[in-house]
């Protein structure tokens, strides 16, 4: 006769099995995530070359008359619309991606703590959109204009495409991930790692290291590096002002709480 775990202890079996099965939910997001890439891809790449030619226009249309881009490589005709087809296949499926991750993490969050996670990653997935799209409409225009204006008199320019693709991609990102400060803001706040108070107070230091890190992802120019310190510093203001926003809403539950008890 077999006797039964004592007290709260359980047994191996008990014990292995909650991890079994969340290792089993992790696995199913993570595949449901690589289809959405692979739908995504699957539609995306008939479109590559044009969607290539659409992402190109900011420096072709600074080129002079009858000059265009080039290729220096024999297999980049073919790999940069791959490239850029599956880039932006992960990039359309973010909010599948993000969905996932927070479908797997959701039932273990408190009420408050979901009434909260959830808008922060909607809007997460707006701002790195929103990134993207200062990136291409604002900042390209006058990046490449400033490149195309300052060269030798005499010297050609034929942009690589592999070479521009590559360069378009590091701003994306760069100016992506930039306007998810809010978000990391609100985020230090609500766990506690600093306050309101803490981070207006060290406003000076944040402006610095803005720059610097405009300095650090943009080219060695200072109009790309002014145009993305001065986002970072706008919406590093605005985490602080949300932050104080969602600490308040973070703090009625446990007021509520507290007074129930």
């Amino acid at each position: 006769m077999t006797s039964k775990p004592e007290g709260n202890q359980m047994s191996p079996d008990q014990q292995e099995m909650p991890l079994i099965e969340h290792l089993l939910e992790l696995r199913n997001r993570l595949l449901k995530m690589v289809l959405a890439v692979i739908i995504c891809f699957a539609a995306i790449y008939p479109f590559a070359n044009e969607l290539y030619l659409w992402l190109s226009e900011p420096i072709r249309s600074l080129l002079p008359v009858g000059q265009t881009m080039i290729a220096t490589d024999v297999t980049s005709p073919f790999f940069a619309p791959l490239k850029l087809a599956l880039v932006l296949s992960v990039f359309v499926a973010i909010p599948v991606i993000l969905y996932q991750l927070w479908s797997f993490i959701a039932p273990g969050l408190y009420a408050h703590e979901k009434r909260l996670a959830f808008p922060l990653l909607f809007t997460s997935v707006l701002l790195f959109y929103a990134g993207a799209a200062f990136a291409y409409y604002v900042v390209f225009p006058l990046v490449f204009g400033f490149f195309t204006a300052i060269g030798p008199e005499g010297i050609v320019e034929l942009p690589d495409i592999n070479s521009y693709l590559n360069f378009v991609l590091k701003m994306f990102f760069a100016f992506g991930v930039a306007f998810e400060i809010p978000i990391a803001t609100v985020l230090l706040i609500l766990t506690g790692a600093t306050t309101p108070q803490d981070l207006a107070a060290k406003r000076p230091y944040v402006v610095v290291a803005c720059f610097i890190i405009g300095m650090l992802l943009t080219p060695p120019d200072i109009i790309s590096q002014t145009l993305l310190a001065v986002p970072m510093w706008i919406l590093f203001e605005f985490g602080i002002l949300f932050g104080r926003l969602a600490r308040r809403e973070g703090s009625a539950p446990e007021s509520d709480e507290s007074a129930g008890q």
